[in-house]
């Protein structure tokens, strides 16, 4: 019985919690994922950064592309 604040307590962890995991996904993802590369729209951006770096591209169509992916 006296254990009763517990139960809130973990409410509030639990609701903090939805809404960080909430925020996470409304934003797309972690940075983690855009960093390696995961998902498709990661895959675009490394062959869009590959092609910019062997000169393929420009700059301008670079960020053309760049801003088209999101």
């Amino acid at each position: 019985m006296g254990l009763f604040w517990v139960w809130p307590l973990l409410i509030v962890v639990g609701l903090g919690l939805l809404a960080y995991l909430g925020y996470q996904r409304a934003q797309g993802g972690t940075r983690g994922d855009e960093q390696s590369g995961n998902g498709a729209g990661g895959e675009a951006r490394r062959i869009l950064d590959e092609r910019f770096a062997r000169g393929e591209i420009d700059e301008e169509e670079y960020r053309r592309r760049r801003t088209m992916l999101g």
